[in-house]
Formats: C-alpha cells, sequence, structure tokens
C-alpha cells in the first residue's frame, strides 16, 4: 500500500516536472525561429539594398539552418509530452507529427548540403545577376 503510494507521488511529480517543461522548450523552439528569421530577413535587406552583398543562397542557408534546429526543439517537446503517460492516440499523433519534423529536416538538410556545396564551388548568385 505504501508503494502504491509513493510510486503515484512520484509519478505525479515526474508529470508536474514535464508539464512544467514542456512549454518552455516550446519556447526555446520558437525562439530559436524568430531569431532566425529577424537575422535572415535583415541579411537578405542588407543584401538587396547593396550594403552587404551575399548570395541568395547563403540567405536560404541560414535561415535553413535556424528552422532545423528550431524543429528538433519543437520535436523535443512533443517527446516529452507523451513521455510520461501516453495514450495510443498521443503515440499516433506523436508519430505524425514526429513523420512530418522529421521529412521536413530531411528536406531542409539536403538543401542545406547542395546549398553549401554550391557556395564551396563558387557557383552562388549575388544580388543583380553577379556570380559570386
Amino acid at each position: 500500500m505504501i508503494e502504491a503510494t509513493i510510486d503515484i507521488t512520484i509519478r505525479n511529480a515526474v508529470g508536474d516536472a514535464v508539464d512544467f517543461v514542456i512549454p518552455i522548450v516550446e519556447l526555446m523552439g520558437a525562439a530559436v525561429i524568430v531569431l532566425g528569421v529577424a537575422i535572415a530577413f535583415t541579411t537578405y535587406t542588407l543584401s538587396e539594398l547593396r550594403i552587404r552583398p551575399v548570395p541568395y543562397e547563403h540567405v536560404r542557408l541560414l535561415l535553413g539552418r535556424f528552422l532545423a534546429v528550431g524543429l528538433e526543439f519543437q520535436l523535443a517537446s512533443d517527446i516529452l509530452g507523451t513521455a510520461v503517460s501516453p495514450t495510443f492516440d498521443e503515440i499516433g499523433i506523436l508519430g505524425a507529427i514526429a513523420g512530418i519534423r522529421t521529412a521536413l529536416n530531411y528536406f531542409l538538410a539536403r538543401e542545406i548540403e547542395k546549398a553549401q556545396e554550391m557556395e564551396k564551388k563558387g557557383m552562388l548568385m549575388m544580388p543583380g545577376g553577379a556570380m559570386k
């Protein structure tokens, strides 16, 4: 009887701790994405104004890195949400979300690799159509 009470108390404490952490992790992911959007937008604007020209692919690469990290934080919060006491519905929803986010990350990583290769080979276009 006492062991069951202790077990329930521990489960409740862990559940409360996870419920406290989930919005923080979600906020971290959102903050990374917002920061990435702001930095990429600033870089793009400065490039278009010819103040600090960079290739368009560089801006996409910059934003893509932030999106990839932000998505990882979002996926982590989803995993935390189902880690404590998952139902079959929650596991199914997590599986769908994880699948979609994993696919997004996969294609994003491929785009980043492609842009990095192009950047190394000097094949990126600068604003105005000039090659880097």
